[in-house]
């Protein structure tokens, strides 16, 4: 299933930015169906406002957890102030993607 206008400017900006060797997104919104969120909106499939997020940088050696989290979200600041209502954020570095059980769903 091809990304939505939401995933793909997603994706653009994390490729942009952080030049990753990994980058997988996807699209959680229909697990969260029926569930109102400010603004009153529902979240549908394919509605792009919950995103499961995995991605491996060597940007992100040095940083700790919160760092890297808080480098993606100052990166997507416009998006989750507006259509993302949640972003579950895995982000790693090539060497920890080695040294664990790192695999691709």
């Amino acid at each position: 299933m091809p990304d939505g206008p939401i995933a793909t400017i997603i994706r653009e900006k994390l490729v942009s930015a952080l030049s990753p060797t990994h980058l997988e997104l996807e699209d959680d919104s229909w697990r969260h169906a029926g569930h109102h969120h400010e603004g009153g909106m529902d979240a549908k499939p394919g509605g792009e406002s919950h995103f499961n997020l995995t991605v491996v940088s060597e940007s992100f050696e040095g940083q700790g957890r919160v760092a890297r989290q808080r480098t993606i979200n100052a990166l997507l600041a416009e998006e989750l102030a507006g259509p993302v209502h949640a972003l579950s954020i895995r982000a790693l570095t090539p060497s920890e993607t080695e040294n664990k059980a790192f695999t691709s769903s």
